[in-house]
């Protein structure tokens, strides 16, 4: 009878310079982890000197995709249903410009939201926080920037925007870009006795240009 014997495979052996690449990999994931959990930390921390000093830092890391608040934990929790519009300015190749019709953001949104039973973050919340990160960091009478995030979100909203509307409409090219702002108050339930709600107020921003750099990573 012939026996055999099984031998166990030897285990891999990396070599000096993969375990170099590995361990330098492992220091910058493990640094990068820790700067930004500190980014946030000092963010929701009660006013301090750290986060004093580097507000512009801490703000560059935090806004606007990873803002932290309270509103769904409010005693009074948002009652309004906000609804955003846009429109562009086209130009054709003989320099004619044409101001196309209203498109419907949120209602996108809203289309591609129901009916599905997981639907996406993007639809869900990108153009709404696009919206409230505008809304408080300008002033509505004007439309002024009142912190030194405006321009930042003006960009921000400026960019989701044409992320769906895309260079061109109608072959002609992108020339500028407007937003509607519609704020209804959602009516109270019929035991509750409160008055009904007042009328939708309408926001409309001002016309911004669109050049090549509001594409950029868009493809």
């Amino acid at each position: 009878m012939t026996g055999t014997t099984d031998r166990a495979a030897p285990g891999r052996v990396w070599s000096g310079p993969a375990q170099l690449v590995l361990g330098l990999a492992a220091a910058v994931l493990v640094s990068g982890t820790g700067l930004f959990l500190a980014a946030v930390f000092l963010h929701v921390a009660p006013d301090n000197v750290l986060s004093r000093q580097y507000r512009d830092e801490v703000d560059g890391v935090v806004y606007p995709e990873f803002e932290q608040n309270w509103k769904l934990f409010a005693p009074n929790p948002l009652q309004q249903n906000v609804s955003l519009d846009a429109r562009v300015r086209t130009v054709a190749d003989g320099g004619a410009t044409r101001t196309r019709d209203w498109t419907g953001l949120t209602a996108r949104d809203i289309a591609a939201i129901r009916g599905n039973p997981a639907p996406s973050h993007v639809d869900q919340n990108l153009l709404r926080r696009a919206w409230d990160f505008y809304d408080g960091s300008h002033d509505p009478q004007d439309e002024k920037p009142t912190s030194s995030r405006g321009r930042l979100a003006e960009q921000y909203l400026k960019r989701i925007a044409l992320q769906r509307i895309g260079r061109e409409v109608g072959g002609e090219r992108v020339l500028e870009i407007e937003f509607r702002v519609t704020t209804a108050t959602v009516p109270p339930p019929t035991w509750s006795g409160e008055t009904g709600p007042s009328a939708p107020k309408v926001r409309e921003l001002p016309w911004w240009p669109v050049g090549d750099e509001d594409y950029r990573g868009l493809g």
